[in-house]
């Protein structure tokens, strides 16, 4: 008897619906059990946890001639997933399960020697696709069951195991549907580790930080070990504003196929903050691998991505942010296809100025030559540094500053000015497809929405002509002059507005 069962495999961040399809021959003479359609070691092994499943859970397992389809057969199948899946459609194909209860229906999960359901990777990703493709229903294991029913139109049953299953399948013991309302999808921010109101002084460095949380803008900070360049960027969190719903989904999805939600969260509603270590490799940094995956890049999309010791970096690593910066997204090729990953995120670099990193200090002199500080400094390309919209020195704090007890202001204050600066900004781009800050305009956008007055463009011609900044750089700065200014509540760039956007275009410490 043959059965046809819906699972789903994940290819990027995308499901793709998989047909299991299962022939019991009963009259086979030499018992068998063959697993066919592109399937990998894992799911080749789903063979003995199924029939060990099966036969602990009180259920038939005949020992005859068994072959399983998994169609396409020209995808790749690489997720235990399809346990729940394959079982089922032995116990349909025996007759133990009735074949009108699989219509429209998808089941997901791994299954234990003993027959309980357990969690696997990428439910929200196969839940999305499944609302695409018409179906009505999913089985899954009960950790996975929040992130499933985030998407509307599916009813959602956390399966506790195989045996449940099959009574409920039979209406004996009915599974209750996952109740979508138990969810927390109210919008309140975490709170975060560090706090502006607790770092002391670097009152110009917070100033273009918020700016760079209000427009999305790229930055980078040079300046002494201990001077705070870590903590500052470690409180980037605090005043990044708010994931709508549509984008925690969107991150949520990244992470479900990452495998790296926190425990009992099954939407994400704190904007990721990834800081890699700088030996990472490419592939872990912009995404890769035989089974391709995502890289810190793609992790840190709608967020922060913290580069520390920037200059520690290989130049090769490095060199690879160049497309995901001006593209927003970052496509994989392998032998079999591409694969492209979202990647639209705010990058923070941070480094000192030379090897020994104290070139420039006030208190402790530097020991490095002046060729090695030159090299060191040129570990990061021009074209890197043309990327970069904000060049912040940050110098030592007073000591007065850090025994005082005067408060600087805190996160949740300067948040508020980013979350209506932002508000702006969605209702400017409302409609526009790939635009979300102003540091996603396009140079058509530029031009339609940065308006300047005769006296700031006076101002701009002169730095671009003075400072030989390329036209990727003038554009930058327009894109940081126009968050100036909706920080500011101002429709037009005025003169004061491109004043600040230039002064941050200067990289700090320069070479003597």
């Amino acid at each position: 008897m043959l059965a046809r069962v819906h699972a789903c495999e994940v290819v990027g961040l995308d499901g793709c619906i998989i047909d299991v399809e299962v022939d019991f021959n009963p009259r086979a003479g030499v018992p068998s059990f063959t697993i066919v359609g592109l399937a990998d070691t894992a799911v080749r092994e789903s063979r003995e946890r199924v029939r060990a499943a099966i036969k602990n859970s009180g259920l038939q397992f005949p020992n005859k001639g068994y072959v399983v389809n998994l169609s396409p057969a020209d995808i790749p199948k690489h997720s235990t997933a399809y346990d729940l899946a394959v079982a089922v459609g032995v116990l349909a194909s025996t007759d133990q399960i009735p074949l009108n209860a699989l219509d429209k229906t998808l089941f997901i999960g791994e299954l234990s020697l003993d027959g309980s359901v357990r969690h696997v990777s990428g439910t929200l990703a196969m839940a999305l696709t499944a609302q695409e493709q018409g179906f009505t229903r999913m089985y899954v294991a009960p950790a996975d069951a929040p992130q499933a029913a985030l998407i509307d139109g599916i009813e959602v049953y956390p399966v506790p195991s195989l045996g449940y299953l099959v009574e409920h399948l039979y209406g004996l013991q009915p599974i209750p549907r996952f109740d979508r309302s138990a969810l927390s999808l109210d919008g309140n921010i975490p709170l975060t580790a560090v706090d502006f109101a607790d770092i002391r002084g670097q009152e110009t460095v917070k100033r273009a930080l918020e700016i760079a949380a209000g427009g999305n803008h790229n930055v980078l900070m040079n300046g002494a070990p201990g001077s705070g360049k870590t903590l500052l960027a470690r409180a980037m969190p605090g005043i990044m504003p708010a994931l709508s719903f549509d984008e925690a989904l969107e991150v949520t999805r990244i992470y479900s196929v990452a495998d790296l939600l926190p425990p009992d969260e099954a939407l994400m509603r704190q904007r990721p903050f990834r800081a890699p270590h700088y030996t990472v490799s490419q592939p872990g940094l912009v995404g890769g691998g035989s089974i391709p995956k995502p890289g810190e890049v793609t992790l840190a999309h709608r967020g922060v991505l913290f580069l520390d010791e920037a200059a520690e970096f290989s130049s090769k690593t490095l060199e690879a942010l160049r497309q995901p910066i001006e593209d927003k997204v970052v496509t994989i090729s392998r032998a079999r296809g591409s694969l492209t990953y979202p990647a639209n995120f705010l990058l923070v670099m941070a480094m000192n100025p030379c090897p020994c990193g104290y070139f420039g200090d006030a208190l402790k002199p530097c020991t490095c030559t002046p060729a090695m500080i030159q090299r060191y400094q040129s570990r990061l390309s021009g074209p890197l540094l043309d990327r970069i919209d904000l060049y912040l020195d940050v110098r030592r704090v007073d000591y007065d500053k850090l025994l005082g007890n005067e408060k600087a202001e805190s996160s949740a204050a300067i948040r508020a000015r980013v979350e209506k600066a932002r508000a702006i900004q969605r209702t400017r781009f409302e409609g526009m497809k790939g635009v979300f800050a102003n540091a996603d305009m396009t140079v058509t956008d530029i031009e339609r929405f940065c308006v300047v007055t005769p006296e700031a463009k006076t101002l701009l011609d002169s730095a671009i002509r003075r400072l030989q900044l390329s036209a990727r750089v003038y554009h930058r700065i327009l894109k940081v002059s126009r968050t100036i200014a909706d920080l500011g509540g101002s429709e037009r760039i005025e003169v004061t507005h491109v004043a600040e956007a230039v002064q941050y275009r200067q990289r700090p410490i320069p070479v003597q």
